[in-house]
């Protein structure tokens, strides 16, 4: 269970943000939730197949983690997909992101086998909730 303690920490340490399933429309809220962390100072690699080779926010969209170049940056991911679509996600996170210390899962998302096989590398989860909740409080 993520406490208080491993968000603040999270919020504070994080420095480049994966997200996973990023939506180029400012209405969606994986836009509005990329938008905050960038203000908060965290750089945000946008991850979409559908937009690869597009920009967001400023920053080149890759179709994969696997697509990025400075993957080794990357210490969280932060995943807008629905919960079925987790397993493969945390699967290429763990093979391509050397330095990966969250995995974030947003307000819906649960994977409890991703989540075990994330923390049995070591790495913090969070499941079912929102950065741009969470790191104010």
């Amino acid at each position: 269970m993520t406490t208080r303690a491993d968000i603040d920490r999270i919020a504070r340490d994080s420095k480049v943000i994966a997200v996973v399933g990023l939506s180029p429309k400012p209405e969606r809220p994986s836009h509005d939730v990329a938008r905050f962390l960038q203000s908060r100072g965290h750089r945000i690699v946008p991850v979409n197949p559908g937009h690869a080779g597009q920009t967001i926010l400023g920053e080149p969209v890759f179709a994969s983690l696997a697509d990025i170049p400075d993957a080794d940056q990357v210490d969280m991911i932060d995943i807008f997909r629905r919960s079925e679509a987790v397993g493969p996600v945390v699967d290429e996170a763990l093979e391509h992101l050397p330095n990966l210390r969250t995995v974030w899962m947003q307000i819906g998302v649960t994977h409890a086998e991703a989540a075990a096989k994330a923390e049995a590398a070591g790495i913090t989860v969070v499941q079912n909730k929102c950065p741009k909740i969470e790191f104010p409080r």
